[in-house]
């Protein structure tokens, strides 16, 4: 995705952690569990709900890696999967800034989990990502 806006913007606007409520889908009622108590740093904790599927699961991540303002990692230190770490990355180019973002994860329960990815998760993940991507442009283009 590209945004037609300055990168300290672009940045700043994933640096709160606040943000995060407001570009997830609603269906996964996601709530951060102390929103105004998170300084952006690497090693930052960030713990948060979702309800997927109708069942609440609790996730908490880490931000591992922190270079402001071309990047940031989140992974995973409890949660659903038994692998999530999120690059978040942002350059500057003439069309204005690319948002890149690029997941690696892998689901518990050997052969269930791959069954469960076939059939339900992939297709949630990608759904949560174009949900992210036409929110992002929307709130920052405004």
């Amino acid at each position: 995705m590209t945004a037609r806006v300055p990168l300290e913007r672009v940045f700043r606007f994933f640096e709160d952690a606040r943000n995060l409520e407001k570009i997830t889908p609603p269906w996964l009622n996601f709530r951060i569990v102390d929103p105004d108590g998170i300084r952006m740093r690497q090693g930052a904790e960030i713990e948060y709900v979702i309800r997927w599927m109708g069942l609440p699961m609790k996730w908490k991540t880490v931000i591992s890696e922190y270079d402001p303002p071309t990047k940031f990692v989140d992974e995973q230190s409890r949660g659903p999967y038994s692998l999530w770490r999120h690059t978040h990355t942002f350059e500057e180019t003439s069309a204005g800034v690319v948002i890149r973002d690029c997941v690696e994860y892998r689901l518990p329960w050997s052969i269930f989990g791959r069954l469960a990815h076939a059939l339900l998760v992939r297709r949630q993940l990608h759904e949560i990502f174009r949900y992210r991507q036409e929110t992002i442009a929307r709130i920052l283009q405004r």
